[in-house]
């Protein structure tokens, strides 16, 4: 384990603090430790605090995370809110910048802090999210998903961007992200969302004029892999959401089935007859089911409710 400086600050004893790093948990055993070494082997001028909201962890997380300066504040798990709680984690924070870290993505450089903050020096800038990497073992689909919308390419979105944007203009992850202190206390976490709270407060955000930015140097290590089933319904809820917060346009539409046709058509190019194709062969059915899902989230007005609580992975129905 990497050693903390002597004079970094304990929990509870923080000044004012240019950044609050704020992590999510439940039963992250496995996960925790990795987060917090990365995070206190960040390369940073000033010292910034770790709250750590856990939800009534019932293995060692919290053993765990006690071994670093963090402030730990725990809650029913009954009570864990997409939206809510990370409300809450908000107002425990004492820095300028909010920076939302998950506690299964792993920074994956010493550096991933100091560049999600630089973008700050713009006034005009609201928030900014970063790189998502697949871990190694990660599936085919995961792979390509993560690198259709985590390119390489740093992106700063406002209105004029839009329409050349299409459906990532509202694209937005918790994950991995930062919010400049004051326009969070203005949009805040849509609390009325049961999932899906990152798409809400960016919009909010863009819609109050600031900007957002993609910021492909701050990485992280984060991936899960899912079952064609569990994708469909996710997309399907993503449909769904979609279409209430108003993001569906026609150049949303165009921009994902074009790179749906582009991520189809580099798959057909890996068949190759042998064990590989297999693995090909389950990742295009995954991204038809994902299509079907957001197809279906999007025209949900149509369908039974009987059929659409069987399709939402977040009970969005019941």
């Amino acid at each position: 384990m990497r050693a903390i400086p002597e004079d970094w600050p304990a929990s509870g004893d923080v000044g004012m603090m240019e950044t609050s790093i704020l992590v999510l948990t439940k039963n992250e055993e496995r996960n925790i430790g990795t987060c917090l070494r990365a995070l206190y082997s960040q390369r940073c001028a000033e010292p910034f605090e770790v709250i750590l909201v856990d939800s009534s962890s019932t293995d060692s997380t919290l053993a765990i995370a006690r071994r670093y300066p963090v402030r730990i504040e725990r809650i029913p798990a009954e009570a864990f809110h997409h939206a809510r709680t990370r409300n809450f984690a908000a107002g425990l924070a004492k820095g300028k910048f909010l920076v939302y870290l998950a506690a299964d993505a792993l920074p994956a450089s010493n550096t991933w802090l100091g560049a999600l903050i630089a973008n700050f020096a713009d006034p005009s800038v609201g928030a900014v999210y970063g790189r998502h990497l697949p871990k190694p073992d990660s599936t085919l689909e995961r792979q390509d998903a993560l690198s259709a919308v985590y390119g390489d390419e740093r992106l700063v979105k406002d209105a004029s961007s839009r329409a050349k944007l299409g459906y990532r203009y509202f694209h937005f992850s918790t994950v991995n992200a930062a919010f400049r202190r004051e326009v969070w206390q203005v949009t805040r976490f849509p609390e009325e969302l049961k999932v899906f709270e990152d798409l809400g407060i960016a919009k909010r955000i863009l819609d109050g004029g600031w900007k957002i930015v993609y910021e492909p140097k701050a990485p992280v290590y984060h991936s899960h892999d899912h079952t064609t089933v569990g994708l469909f319904k996710r997309y399907f809820d993503i449909g769904v959401t979609l279409k209430r917060l108003d993001m569906w346009n026609d150049q949303a539409r165009s921009s994902m089935l074009q790179d749906f046709w582009g991520l189809l058509k580099k798959k057909v190019t890996r068949f190759d007859g042998n064990g590989a194709s297999r693995l090909v062969g389950a990742s295009i059915r995954q991204d038809l089911a994902k299509s079907a899902g957001i197809f279906l989230g999007l025209n949900e007005q149509y369908l039974p409710l009987a059929l659409k609580r069987r399709s939402s992975a977040f009970r969005l129905f019941n």
